[in-house]
């Protein structure tokens, strides 16, 4: 690990790492579970209002702000090492992470379609994807912490 300046504050980019990405899979896998409920009820109705709400206000004060700190977090401390010092478990976890990142904006063009009453998907199907953040969630840590292909 450098003793660089960045290194001096790793322990602290890893809380900061680490609290950013738990209120990021928090609101991840919430936000879907709002569209399960959101399904069932009737367009321009007083409860379409407020799970249009609750969807915005979850993406924008929580999901999206932890996603970047997450990301700009991550990267730090990856710097800290050296990107080029980074197993084969790194580029596999940002391969996932991208994937989760790609998740997150179809979540987001979702919540604009509820917003225009032009949503398609059905509630079963959301009830699909609300699995998906979880199992890259699991992958996720795994390969953080089990460090495969070291």
């Amino acid at each position: 690990m450098s003793i660089g300046f960045l290194g001096n504050y790793y322990e602290w980019l890893r809380v900061l790492h680490i609290l950013a990405f738990t209120s990021w899979m928090a609101g991840i896998f919430y936000l879907p579970r709002l569209f399960v409920y959101h399904c069932q009820v009737k367009i321009r109705s007083d409860e379409d209002k407020r799970f249009q709400l609750m969807e915005k206000r979850l993406l924008r004060i929580i999901i999206n702000p932890s996603m970047i700190i997450t990301i700009i977090a991550g990267l730090l401390l990856a710097s800290v090492y050296g990107f080029g010092n980074m197993g084969m478990w790194f580029h596999l976890k940002m391969l996932l992470v991208l994937i989760m990142v790609a998740m997150h904006s179809f979540f987001a063009v979702c919540r604009k379609k509820f917003e225009k009453g032009e949503n398609k998907i059905k509630e079963k199907h959301y009830r699909i994807l609300n699995e998906m953040p979880v199992v890259l969630f699991i992958f996720i840590v795994i390969l953080v912490i089990i460090k495969p292909f070291d």
